[in-house]
């Protein structure tokens, strides 16, 4: 039906959608439907957390709970919790779900509280933070749904914490194959090739 393949009984199809889209509020039947729906409350999510509710602080596994649910509350029932069901890509396993709460307590204490807030971070110092924090959220997905983008969100807000635009990620999806080959390589913590795609991603200063 998608992208994923998915074990566990989180993964209810939307009734009339073929298999297509999973079961929402909205009803919605057409992956093109809810894509659409989708992006335009991804776009509100991020006037209201980059414009006008920007972090003074350090960013929170908390907070990345409640950007979830602000952004697909109104679409799906589990917005904003982690997932409860095993999901792998093209044959790569992500991080089991039963281990997530545990996980997202480490990314949390050991990561976000390392790496955030990024006030007055130079160049290399925010290309790493961002680099780090971006792998480790992919390589876990704690979601059921929007891990890619909620991920951008995070590296834009600490982009924008350190006095930056947010990223231009263009290059990431014209060399896709080499981005996914970027974040395979943060499993061994080498985490050199994810930082040369987020320098790209980031306008020079």
């Amino acid at each position: 039906m998608s992208r994923y393949d998915i074990s566990g009984s989180q993964g209810a199809l939307q009734p009339g959608s073929e298999q297509g889209v999973l079961a929402n509020k909205l009803g919605i039947t057409r992956p093109e439907d809810m894509n659409e729906a989708e992006l335009v409350l991804l776009q509100k999510l991020y006037v209201e957390v980059l414009r006008e509710h920007l972090p003074p602080g350090r960013i929170s596994a908390l907070h990345l709970r409640r950007w979830h649910r602000r952004w697909l509350g109104n679409v799906y029932d589990w917005a904003g919790q982690y997932r409860t069901v095993n999901m792998s890509k093209d044959g790569f396993p992500f991080a089991p779900a039963a281990q997530l709460p545990r996980l997202m307590q480490i990314f949390d204490t050991e990561y976000l509280a390392r790496y955030t807030p990024c006030m007055g971070m130079d160049h290399e110092t925010l290309v790493d933070a961002i680099a780090i924090l971006h792998v480790e959220f992919i390589l876990m997905h704690p979601f059921r749904e929007g891990n890619g983008r909620l991920s951008r969100l995070l590296a834009d807000v600490m982009a924008v914490q350190a006095g930056r635009d947010p990223l231009d990620y263009t290059s990431w999806e014209k060399n896709r194959s080499a981005y996914v080959a970027a974040i395979q390589t943060g499993m061994a913590r080498d985490y050199a090739p994810m930082k040369f795609w987020v320098d790209k991603a980031l306008e020079p200063v």
